[in-house]
């Protein structure tokens, strides 16, 4: 569904030493530093290791415990295994997209600032969200009548439902659900103009050789302004949105979002999972000033969230998280105000090649 990691390996690390006794002629510090690397070294030598090469010389690593499914869809490869230290997690090429112990982290932060921003969200519509946990999200607002989700992969949606049910926590049962298997662009331009409240895009990142690069580009944004309702709000997930990377995806994102859109507000969060600072995009398709940016101020999103009785079903966001999404830090905003590429069908920006996981 995303691919949100750009250099996947599976394959063992180096063996940083040789097992062997530190020599008894080396002084202490350097004995200890001995020892340490055939104690890193060891760690790797037993269990099934999954490696990410996140940039040159900057390479994680977690342990897998089981597989509890491994299969190959028409898109991608899938697996889902229980890490050591995430818990059940969704494996997609090779690359981490949700993980039990902190996905409420993102699908909080894809979801909830859109939702509780809109004064009364009815018709929602989801790109993407395999998982499922951005459904769940959605439906926890008792005002959402109508949330149709579009996904490509219909066998990602299954497996995720037979294997991490409390991703999507039976959403697909709740009657306000519109479940389709298909491109979200072209279901979107289905629907009359001005028939969503709220336009949620949970896809993989534009990446040479994906399916999604059109879904970042002005054409598609200026879609998606059209079937927005009056006040209606639009959000996408960005890509990776640390003062080192925050350039590669969300900027750009950021970029291509102000050419369609009066009011567009880039907001991040770290994902312990990613070990990344994750970024998105709102915007708005009336002019908003800074007012989406400050909801979390002076108590006013707080009595939204506890009017919609939904205050304890949030793990993770409040108005006090929603300011510190939205306070980037100066290196990011600098960034921002700097971007000057626009992502378009003829002129597509990729984060990545996916055949062959070099950064561009």
């Amino acid at each position: 569904k995303r691919s949100r990691r750009r250099f996947p390996s599976r394959n063992p690390i180096p063996r940083m030493a040789e097992k062997a006794k530190p020599n008894e002629n080396l002084d202490a510090e350097e004995r200890q530093d001995a020892q340490l690397q055939v104690a890193t070294a060891d760690a790797f030598s037993e269990g099934n290791w999954y490696h990410e090469k996140l940039e040159d010389g900057y390479t994680i690593s977690y342990q897998i415990k089981e597989v509890f499914h491994r299969a190959k869809s028409a898109f991608q490869a899938v697996e889902v295994v229980d890490t050591v230290p995430f818990g059940r997690a969704l494996i997609t090429d090779r690359l981490m997209q949700s993980a039990s112990r902190d996905e409420f982290i993102y699908h909080e932060s894809l979801v909830q600032p859109a939702l509780c921003a809109h004064p009364n969200p009815k018709r929602v519509y989801i790109g993407g969200g395999g998982e499922g946990a951005t459904l769940r999200e959605v439906l926890r607002h008792p005002g959402v009548e109508e949330c149709v989700m579009v996904d490509i992969d219909g066998d990602v949606v299954q497996f995720c439902r037979d294997h991490m049910p409390t991703f999507c926590a039976n959403a697909y049962n709740d009657p306000r659900t519109k479940l389709v298997i298909d491109d979200a662009k072209s279901q979107l331009e289905g629907y009359a103009d001005g028939y969503f409240d709220v336009i949620i895009l949970d896809l993989s990142d534009p990446l040479d050789g994906g399916p999604c690069y059109q879904l970042y580009t002005t054409s598609f944004y200026e879609t998606c302004k059209r079937k927005l309702g009056e006040g209606g709000l639009f959000v996408t997930q960005s890509g990776c949105g640390s003062v080192s990377d925050a350039d590669k995806c969300f900027t750009c994102v950021n970029s291509t979002l102000r050419q369609v859109f009066p009011s567009v507000f880039g907001y991040t969060t770290f994902v312990p999972s990613f070990t990344s600072e994750w970024a998105f995009n709102l915007a708005s398709k009336e002019k908003h000033g800074a007012d989406l940016a400050q909801l979390g101020a002076d108590g006013v999103l707080d009595k939204r969230i506890a009017d919609r009785g939904i205050t304890e079903q949030m793990k993770w966001y409040d108005g006090t998280t929603h300011t510190r999404m939205f306070s980037l830090g100066k290196p990011v905003r600098t960034m921002m105000a700097n971007e000057t590429r626009v992502m378009t069908v003829e002129n597509p920006l990729f984060m990545t090649d996916v055949t062959s996981g070099i950064n561009r």
